[in-house]
């Protein structure tokens, strides 16, 4: 018995398309100064592009970047705010390695007693620290990742083979 499913490509674009909650839930679509600034101001902070537009009244990521290429004075600010905000990422991976966080670690033993050890969560803040920094090598490749360097060692060597008629040229 074939599976029913219900396309909405007949109706995409609609009103009809359209549930309650997605009539409600409106985004931003025509660029204003006033949000423009703030989701600059927001990436300045290290918050990524993606997260800010999931808020309710702001507008999808591929808006954003439609207005960065509608006005490159715009990509000027967006971009000055994303390195800010990726300084201020590795910042934050600083302070997260010199600020010990205490945690505690629970094991039930095979008898049923429980031991609580007290420490510093080590492995919580290295996963923070690696997780910044992998972020930032993606996103700024010059200036957080790994510097590669290619050199070539050995000799290289040419040979030309010629025919008598291409020494007549």
């Amino acid at each position: 018995m074939p599976r029913s499913r219900v396309i909405r490509g007949a109706f995409f674009g609609t009103d009809m398309a359209k549930t309650k909650e997605e009539k409600k839930r409106t985004r931003q679509s025509s660029y204003t100064p006033e949000i423009g600034g703030l989701i600059a101001e927001r990436l300045a902070k290290g918050e990524p592009l993606a997260q800010i537009c999931r808020d309710e009244g702001m507008p999808h990521a591929n808006t954003v970047r439609n207005w960065m290429e509608a006005n490159p004075e715009y990509a000027v600010v967006i971009a000055r705010a994303r390195e800010s905000g990726y300084d201020l990422i590795a910042a934050d991976c600083l302070q997260i390695a010199d600020t010990p966080l205490l945690g505690e670690e629970v094991t039930t033993k095979p008898d049923g007693t429980v031991e609580i050890k007290t420490g510093d969560m080590l492995g919580h803040r290295k996963l923070q620290i690696d997780t910044r920094l992998k972020l930032l090598a993606k996103w700024d490749p010059k200036r957080y990742g790994d510097k590669i360097e290619a050199t070539h060692k050995g000799s290289l060597g040419v040979t030309i083979n010629m025919t008598p008629q291409d020494e007549a040229l």
